[in-house]
Formats: structure tokens, sequence, C-alpha cells
């Protein structure tokens, strides 16, 4: 664990994240003690990369959008710098061929025995229901064989709204889910069909753990304009 992670979780964030917003936990048990494992996680807030490692003994890498590293002079400098101590792996979100091939920092970091976070939606919710994951949390599981454990984060968005800088005062949760276990699946590794259905899988996963909506379009195609959100259920 590097002396910046372990020394700002310690003393800074955790602390804080406990004091400040007096996080709920369940399920706490299903993240293994030791060895490798996938931490799927729903998106809200930025923040989330911040309050779920603080309520976790063990370290966590996570995949982050790859801008965090390319940004040119010095904030450039300092941004790749601080996003490297803080073990962000970075991660190309334009999907295809681009994206499968970023995910082999994650895969080295679970061979190495680490927990690695990944966000299946690839973005933040733009509208705070579930959207359609992205394939490479399958093409790391069963790349891997390590297990996946499915998290819901609650209550997130409402702490730190999109657009927000700074957090608000309010209480979040999390519910960490028994471990999925798809290394029975891992020769077809390269199969298409089979990476949707794990994925597909895993959100079905996460959506039961946190009770949203699910919407079958990509978030960040919604955010862009791309496509529109459909209408929410009972609308």
């Amino acid at each position: 664990m590097s002396t910046f992670y372990w020394s700002a979780k310690t003393f800074a964030v955790a602390p804080a994240t406990r004091l400040l917003f007096r996080p709920w936990v369940k399920g706490l048990a299903n993240v293994p003690a030791e060895g490798p494992a996938i931490l799927a996680s729903n998106h809200l807030s930025v923040s989330d990369s911040v309050f779920m490692p603080a309520m976790l003994d063990r370290q966590v890498h996570f995949l982050a959008k790859h801008e965090y590293f390319t940004g040119p002079g010095v904030k450039g400098w300092v941004t790749r710098r601080f996003f490297e101590a803080a073990n962000q792996l970075p991660m190309d979100r334009s999907g295809g061929e681009a994206s499968l091939r970023s995910l082999d920092a994650g895969l080295a970091a679970l061979r190495e025995g680490r927990l690695l976070g990944i966000y299946p939606e690839g973005t933040r919710s733009p509208d705070g229901r579930l959207h359609r994951g992205k394939i490479g949390v399958a093409k790391l599981a069963l790349a891997s064989g390590v297990p996946v454990v499915p998290i819901a984060m609650i209550g997130t968005d409402r702490v730190q709204p999109i657009g927000h800088v700074l957090p608000r005062i309010r209480r979040l949760g999390m519910i960490f889910g028994e471990p999925l276990d798809f290394s029975g699946r891992a020769a077809a590794a390269d199969d298409r069909r089979v990476l949707r259905e794990v994925t597909d899988e895993i959100m079905e996963a996460i959506r039961r753990l946190s009770g949203q909506e699910y919407v079958d379009t990509y978030a960040a195609d919604v955010k862009a304009g791309r496509v529109a959100a459909p209408p929410r259920a009972g609308d």
C-alpha cells in the first residue's frame, strides 16, 4: 500500500467520512480479506471512489478515465501524479477495442492479488437510474477468474450531485453483495455474446442491491445526447 494512500485514508478520508456522512454499510464480509476480487459498483457521484474504499481495510485500485492522466502542463502533471498516488489506473472509455486494451492495467492488478474497483456503467448516472453496463467488467472477470462483488452506493448523488464541487452533509450507505463466480465461463472470454450475458448478470445483481430503476441505454450516450433516456417507470 502506498504511503500516500495509507496516510490519506487512515488519518483523513476514513475518519471524515464516518464523522460527517455517518455511512451505513451492509455485507462488508463479502469482500475477501485477501486475494484478488473485482468490486463492481453503480456510480452516482464522483465521491463514490472516496467513500467506498474508506469503509474497507484493504487497498482498492480503481479504473479511472484516462483524461485524468493526459492533461497538459503543470496542472496536468499534478493531476496525473495525484491519481497515480491514489491508485487510479487509466481507462479508455471510448468503447470498442481501445477500451478492452486499456483493461490490461486492471488485469495486472488482479493478477497481483489486489482489489480492483470498476463502474460498469462507464460514467456517472445522469439521472440516478442504473444504466446498461459495458462489457469490460465481464472481460476482466473471465480473463482473471476472480470473483465479482456487486456493490450498491446509496445516496451519494445527494451528497455530491453532478456539477457540485463541494459535498453536502447527507447520510449515505453502501451494500456489498455476495461474490459472483464466473470462472466456469473463462474459456469464453473472447465471446462477445457471453461477455454481454455476464455483464447483464452483474448489472442485475447491482440493481437488486440498489433498488434502482434499470435503463437499457449507455449512460455516456444519454449524457452526450446521442440517445434519449426512456421515461421513468410510472411516467
